[in-house]
């Protein structure tokens, strides 16, 4: 079914449910070609956590046609770049090259998507790299710390689980439990194939049908959205000479489609002039490291601050940082909400110029929302975001439970001294009028 055409943008959906985008950058001489899977560790049982970040690691150790050093030749010779990723919603596989050699990436990846035979040898082999892997995300403070910052937002759920998984599951993980997870997870609904670069639709759509046309349709995968818990938790970790915090709430999933939340984390804390930066780092000099983003994910999302300092400093930060919190939910300025706005278009406007962004942006468009949103659309909804959405933003966040989540050198602090710290009431929200909209160039 060819589906209708935006811009440079092309989507042909298979009989079974694949999808096919082609976003046509004629001024690229390389391409970047990729396979986007529904499945992560968000659609995991506790059992499995870890399974969909091991089947990609697998993926290239060997295939009914090829062995692992066949796939690494076949792709090196083309001077090909060989990549892949696991996160909490989608699985990704990618090569990018000449773009000459667009369609002969859709048939390698198509390869190692749909036949991949899982070696018991290399099996046993790639589990010490993961599990290298796993101790070295353990031993870092920030992992840590947001490891548990995860569990304290979403408790029990799916999306709490870490991509990588346990140690236990991947020490005993078997190869038909991979093949049978592949099985069960890898189908045509919930698959997009993407390329990016000057490349030719039809032809890519005639090599995405013979690779993936017999793929079993299946149905789209679900996730359930998870319930916000919130709370308290501090690690002390040996070794560490600075504390590592991660300071969050909940805010409205990328189903919701409400850019307000992306809208509110980049005026609170991108840039050096952003309120985070200037008043935590610049004037009174408590981190020298801290950022703050909006998380948005298929079923959730999470406005997220973090910081590393000194065991001593945390106190004032964690005070500092709720008041200007609470300062945004009763007034937001018309300066700050123009330089944000303005730095989510520059954003934006770089990620376009980035073929394997374009083509994962697309990807979990279609996954979330059946459709792919243009740049064009984007930035106008970010441009209609008011000052008093952003304002009412602020104030739904801290009308929920906060999540704090602390890692490495704790000092003197307590639990109950940090929740006090986090759970301040909000002041009274003030109503204000609303900023005209910035002019953003395209």
């Amino acid at each position: 079914m060819q589906l209708p055409d935006t811009q440079d943008t092309r989507l042909t959906t298979l009989a079974n449910g694949v999808r096919v985008v082609t976003i046509h950058m004629r001024w690229l001489a390389s391409a970047s070609a990729s396979v986007f899977v529904r499945t992560g560790s968000g659609h995991e049982s506790a059992r499995l956590n870890g399974i969909s970040h091991v089947v990609e690691h697998m993926a290239f150790k060997g295939t009914t046609t090829r062995d692992a050093a066949k796939i690494n030749i076949d792709a090196e010779r083309l001077g090909a770049e060989v990549n892949a990723h696991t996160d909490k919603d989608h699985t990704a596989y990618h090569l990018s090259g000449m773009a000459r050699d667009a369609v002969e990436f859709v048939r390698m990846l198509g390869d190692i998507v749909r036949r991949p035979t899982f070696p018991a040898a290399e099996l046993e082999r790639e589990r010490q790299v993961i599990l290298q892997e796993y101790l070295e995300d353990e031993e870092d403070p920030m992992s840590t710390a947001f490891r548990q910052f995860d569990k304290l937002c979403y408790g029990a759920h799916s999306m709490a689980q870490a991509v990588i998984g346990t140690r236990r599951n991947i020490e005993r993980f078997t190869r038909d439990e991979l093949l049978a997870y592949v099985a069960q997870q890898y189908s045509g609904s919930n698959v997009v194939v993407g390329v990016a670069g000057n490349v030719d639709h039809d032809a890519i759509v005639r090599e995405a049908e013979a690779a993936f046309g017999d793929m079993p349709a299946g149905t789209p995968h679900a996730m359930d959205v998870p319930t916000w818990f919130g709370g308290v938790k501090a690690n002390r970790l040996a070794g560490c000479s600075q504390s590592h915090v991660v300071l969050g709430y909940p805010v409205a999933s990328m189903k919701d489609d409400q850019p307000a939340a992306s809208v509110a984390a980049a005026l609170f804390g991108e840039g050096m002039s952003s309120p985070l930066m200037n008043e935590i780092r610049e004037r009174r000099g408590l981190v020298y490291y801290a950022a703050c983003s909006a998380d948005i994910m298929e079923a959730c999302g999470q406005f997220v601050i973090e910081a590393s300092t000194t065991p001593d400093k945390v106190d004032e930060l964690l005070r500092e940082t709720h008041r200007l919190l609470q300062s945004h939910a009763a007034s937001v300025g018309a300066i700050d909400l123009e330089r944000a706005r303005n730095q989510i278009a520059v954003r934006q406007m770089r990620a376009q110029e980035r073929p394997v962004r374009r083509v994962e942006d697309a990807a979990l468009d279609l996954f979330v929302h059946g459709r792919m949103r243009s740049p064009e659309e984007l930035r106008a909804r970010v441009e209609g975001v008011s000052a008093d959405q952003v304002r009412e933003a602020f104030a739904r966040m801290l009308a929920a439970p906060p999540v704090l989540a602390i890692a490495g050198k704790l000092g003197a602090l307590t639990g109950e001294r940090l929740r006090e710290l986090v759970s301040a009431p909000a002041p009274r929200a003030r109503v204000t009028a609303s900023v005209r909209r910035s002019t953003i160039v395209h």
